[in-house]
């Protein structure tokens, strides 16, 4: 056999090979919310900083980044790590733009009738991987009667 043929079809084996394994899938919305607030919660604001969108790292430092996650920082010492994606959708934003968003609560509410606290994360549009903002909403209360 001439070496170029064995040479041309190690190259193909070479690429059947490749084509044969899984791609490496990119994060959806929802875990990069999701990795963005255990980071905040475990107190590793680099980390959640990094997974800010441009234009919100560009105008917020990283000192008013921790400012800001403080509250949600103490809030996941009081009631536990662990959290659970509660609703998901969307919200109208500056000039009627629709913004996705993702609300979590902590586990240790699930028994509760509704959460004391949802963490909130949203992002600019479906293809964004990048968090636009964030924040901590108390959770609608029921009327009493």
């Amino acid at each position: 056999m001439r070496p170029w043929r064995l040479g041309g079809k190690l190259v193909v084996l070479a690429l059947l090979l490749l084509l044969s394994l899984p791609a490496a899938a990119q994060s959806s919305q929802i875990q990069v919310a999701r990795e963005f607030l255990i980071a905040v919660l475990r107190g590793d604001n680099s980390a959640a900083y990094k997974l800010l969108a441009p234009e919100v790292s560009n105008t917020v430092s990283k000192k008013q980044f921790r400012a800001a996650v403080r509250p949600l920082y103490e809030q996941g010492r009081e009631l536990g790590r662990p959290i659970a994606l509660y609703k998901l959708g969307l919200r109208l934003g500056e000039e009627a733009q629709p913004r996705y968003f993702y609300a979590f609560s902590f586990k240790s509410d699930t028994l509760q009738p509704t959460p004391r606290v949802m963490l909130d994360v949203t992002f600019r549009d479906t293809t964004a991987m990048r968090i636009l903002s964030f924040g901590m909403i108390p959770a609608p209360q029921s009327k009493r009667k």
